[in-house]
């Protein structure tokens, strides 16, 4: 038998491959293609080449790529293996033999599962670090585009951060105002600059955002630090720290760049840790579309699973060796199986149900299935 588990898992490995590069050099072609004029100006721009830059846009859009369809590619993989052994009439040889379907796609499951694992420790190790790249298209590769500001709340400080435009390769707001949560003594409630840069935490200054050459208050230097209800500081004044040039104050927030501009990449990009500490940031307040997305990354080896274990018995079950049926089978089972998975993950976003519940349902629904239909590989 080792000698047919080898022999499986190459059929398997090398019907996984030829989908996986077929598929993503697909997008990739389709896409280089719309965007063809943006590299080119960019190659140019940089003095590298277009070629350079396809490299380090593709790059990181392969390996969440991978994310996206692993779950689908294995379930197409597994079912062209098998169907592929059945039509060599292998399978029947085999089990003439007294070895029952499930010893013969033991590997495949095995090799399933590594996949499925494989891409979680990809979706949370890898892609992460990626995730600036992630966040900025082909129209804005070098993030020098204006990006427009939506105000959002430090929910910490109670300060509204607006402003007109956002640069990502500077990490700056373009006209920031930051409305503080009540009047301050010498300054209202209006602090508005040229620019403002985030700054990281660095030494014994907090993160927060540097706005420079301020224009509202006018005194600015003659103003003291504003402090919160709890007497903590939140706006770092000239007067009070030297650091700061007589134009240039300091708002005092755990708000970062990214978060202050999320956007939908950068949920998706982020590794589950990331998303958990910024639902424990004070300042941040996400919805429950990602308290979803933390729970569906729990589920989702879990989903893989099941949903190979759904569609490969419906092939073993008919004894198919058509590969064409075997295409439309997966099809069935892929579209069902992913319309209730995104239906019941959008009851959870829009609170419709609790976000736990969303992410687990559609194990709950879809697991005594596939422990139902897996019983016929063991004859």
């Amino acid at each position: 038998m080792c000698i047919i588990d080898r022999y499986l898992l190459v059929q398997f490995i090398k019907s996984f491959l030829i989908f996986f590069i077929s598929f993503t050099g697909l997008y990739v072609v389709i896409d280089s293609f719309n965007n063809l004029d943006e590299f080119l100006r960019y190659g140019e721009q940089t003095g590298r080449g277009a070629f350079p830059i396809l490299i380090e846009y593709y790059t990181p859009r392969i390996f969440t790529f991978f994310n996206m369809t692993g779950g689908i590619l294995t379930l197409i993989a597994a079912m062209f293996t098998v169907t592929w052994l059945q039509r060599h009439n292998e399978m029947t040889a085999l089990m003439a033999a007294g070895i029952t379907k499930e010893r013969i796609v033991r590997p495949v499951i095995i090799a399933v599962a590594f996949i499925a694992v494989l891409g979680a420790l990809n979706r949370e190790f890898v892609v992460p670090e990626y995730s600036d790249a992630l966040s900025r298209n082909a129209q804005d590769w070098l993030g020098e585009s204006a990006k427009q500001l939506q105000p959002k709340y430090d929910n910490l400080t109670d300060v509204l951060i607006s402003g007109n435009h956002t640069f990502a390769n500077e990490m700056r707001i373009e006209a920031p105002k930051f409305r503080l949560p009540r009047s301050q003594p010498g300054v209202g409630t209006k602090l508005n600059a040229d620019n403002a840069f985030y700054k990281p935490a660095e030494g014994d200054r907090p993160s927060g955002y540097l706005l420079d050459n301020v224009t509202e208050p006018e005194n600015l230097a003659e103003v003291s630090s504003l402090f919160d209800r709890d007497d903590n500081v939140f706006v770092m004044m000239p007067k009070d720290y030297s650091w700061l040039a007589p134009n240039q104050c300091f708002v005092i927030s755990e708000l970062t760049f990214e978060q202050l501009t999320a956007s939908r990449e950068w949920r998706n990009s982020a590794s589950t840790w990331a998303l958990v500490s910024a639902l424990r940031n004070r300042s941040l307040d996400f919805g429950a579309d990602v308290r979803v997305e933390i729970h569906s990354r729990l589920t989702q080896p879990f989903l893989d699973m099941t949903l190979l274990l759904l569609g490969l018995p419906l092939v073993l079950k008919n004894d198919n060796r058509n590969v064409f049926v075997a295409i439309g089978l997966c099809g069935v089972v892929v579209i069902l199986f992913f319309g209730v998975t995104m239906a019941s993950r959008g009851m959870g976003a829009n609170y419709m149900i609790s976000p736990a519940l969303a992410a687990w349902f559609p194990l709950m629904i879809f697991v005594p299935f596939a422990t139902y239909m897996s019983e016929s590989m063991r004859a």
